[in-house]
């Protein structure tokens, strides 16, 4: 029988926990039941644990308070999407039930669990049954009440995860959208995954760094994705961002009532020194505005759920030689000439042609992987250059690439490319002796002349601006707006070649991904070519993931 746990025992339930999480998202981000979510749901909690891990195993204190304020901050700023952030509130209140705490008994850890149920359903305006917050709530009602009978903490565990496990069953029929699909509650499903693995730490049967897989992982139980439509999406951006308070004192409900007024799926989490907001609407911008009476912003993340064809992965990206070539990441390299230059894209060959145009730093990212501020920050810092410009290249990107002007002291303009071929316009219109104004002026003239094509595939079936797509098949796209999909690739071409006509095309230039053969991509060419005799059509070896071809018309 086990009556407490210490900081170090609780420490490795958590990285138990998140290992636990890494080993079944798959699972997970299968039962998402929208065509378009706003980022897989494993992958997202996956995320937000992975930030409490990496402070974890830096820290060596025995306090349970203390083992547990570092894994709650870490998940607030680490948070993604709205199952990271209820995660988050749900280990925030956890923190606060186990304040000053050097241990923790059955019964302590049991009210912990039930005042993170409390502050999950305290900052989300509308609570949904069948969610996470059900299957929470259901565990920690059943903890609190094995609690006072037992003094066994692995007793109380095992009476929350059952208890857990029935909610995540009955998800199905509370949820209409989860009965439709056929499926449990993505997020309930990770919470049980936590259970899980905080029960098999303390009885012995898995330690951190272990190989782990909790239970079977269902990769037959998919979401039923094709009986839902876009426009069961009502608010079209999924905003989340993190504010410094000006008071830490003042309450929030008023933003509360307003965000609510303007979205749904709203969740306010904060501490004394910060609050971090998620929500959906069609106007993040007001909702910015409204929270900077509150607070200082210091990060946001704003996404468009309707034009993602894949689950985003925010955070997730390999490593690049930019990242690690130098032992300091905070380094600031001294200005040696006016102007430098830093690029987001995602291939071999991209990644080679902006550095041919004169970028100082390309940083690896793109559509599913999305760089953070601070990987687009320490590439400025590391340009030798008084003012640095940056593209963005991915409209899910200028945001995050806005938020490094007050973070160094260097002077940086972000140029609000929305696709790698305005980036590699903007670049090949650079006057380097003109003034900044002037540079950004002329860069979002040029701008407005390109037109890019894209050809993808679909992730799943669904039902997308009036098309009905089947998982697999091929997607055209023009200026983001779809085109339609197709079984054969050489259909979209055909789309595609006809899209081209109103726009009277003089320059083309075709970005082949890493999919795609030279011979294939030859052929694109001649075809454009045939269409168009009177354009100029080149072929670029892009090497991109996701798109088997950009195309830039001009």
């Amino acid at each position: 029988m086990r009556t407490q746990i210490n900081g170090a025992q609780l420490r490795e339930m958590l990285l138990c926990a998140y290992e636990a999480l890494e080993q079944n998202k798959k699972a997970i981000n299968e039962l998402n039941v929208f065509p378009v979510p706003d980022g897989d749901t494993g992958t997202n909690m996956g995320l937000t644990m992975s930030s409490a891990a990496q402070e974890l195993r830096k820290s060596s204190d025995e306090r349970v308070s203390a083992v547990a304020d570092t894994a709650a901050s870490a998940m607030l700023r680490g948070a993604r999407g709205n199952s990271g952030v209820i995660l988050s509130l749900l280990f925030r209140g956890i923190a606060k039930g186990l304040k000053g705490k050097a241990e923790c008994t059955a019964h302590d850890f049991a009210l912990a669990m039930r005042e993170g149920v409390d502050a999950a359903y305290k900052a989300v305006m509308k609570p949904a049954e069948g969610t996470i917050l059900t299957v929470s709530r259901m565990a920690s009602r059943a903890a609190v009440d094995a609690s006072r009978g037992s003094r066994d903490l692995e007793e109380v565990l095992s009476a929350a995860l059952a208890a857990a496990q029935l909610a995540l069953s009955e998800t199905t029929e509370q949820n209409p959208v989860l009965a439709r699909a056929g499926v449990v509650d993505a997020g309930g499903m990770g919470y049980v995954r936590i259970l899980e693995a905080f029960l098999d730490s303390l009885q012995g049967r898995i330690h951190a760094g272990a190989v782990f897989v909790a239970g079977e992982e269902e990769e037959d139980e998919h979401g039923a994705f094709g009986a839902f439509s876009t426009e069961e999406i009502t608010f079209a951006y999924d905003t989340v961002y993190i504010m410094r308070k000006f008071q830490p004192e003042k309450p929030l409900d008023g933003l509360r009532a307003y965000l609510g007024s303007i979205g749904d799926s709203l969740v306010i989490s904060e501490d004394d020194e910060m609050f971090k907001v998620h929500v959906h609407t069609n106007t993040p911008g007001e909702a910015l505005t409204e929270s900077a009476r509150y607070g200082v912003l210091e990060l946001a993340k704003i996404e468009n759920m309707r034009s993602q064809h894949d689950a985003l992965l925010a955070g997730q990206k390999p490593a690049t030689a930019d990242e690690v070539e130098d032992d300091d990441e905070d380094m600031i390299a001294p200005a040696e000439k006016r102007y430098g230059f830093v690029a987001v894209c995602a291939g071999r060959g991209l990644d080679s042609l902006f550095h041919e145009l004169g970028c100082d730093r390309v940083v690896t990212g793109g559509q599913t992987m999305n760089p953070s501020t601070d990987d687009i920050l320490r590439a400025v810092n590391r340009t030798p250059a008084e003012t640095v410009f940056v593209l963005p290249n991915n409209k899910n990107i200028i945001m995050a690439a806005e938020q490094c002007a007050p973070l160094t002291d260097k002077r940086v303009i972000v140029v609000p490319t929305r696709t790698v071929p305005q980036g590699v316009t903007c670049l090949l219109n650079l006057d380097p002796e003109a003034e900044p104004e002037a540079i950004l002026d002329t860069f979002m003239e040029v701008m407005g002349g390109v037109h890019t094509a894209q050809v993808t595939y679909a992730a799943r079936d669904s039902d997308f601006d009036g098309h009905h797509i089947l998982a697999g098949e091929y997607l055209g796209l023009l200026d983001g707006a779809l085109l339609g999909s197709w079984a054969e690739k050489t259909r979209v071409a055909e789309a595609l070649t006809e899209a081209f006509a109103p726009l009277h095309p003089e320059f083309i230039t075709v970005y082949h991904g890493e999919d795609v053969s030279a011979q294939e991509a030859q052929g694109m060419v001649e075809a454009l070519a045939a269409a168009y005799p009177e354009a100029d059509v080149t072929l670029v070896d892009g090497g991109q993931p996701v798109y088997y071809y950009m195309i830039s018309v001009e």
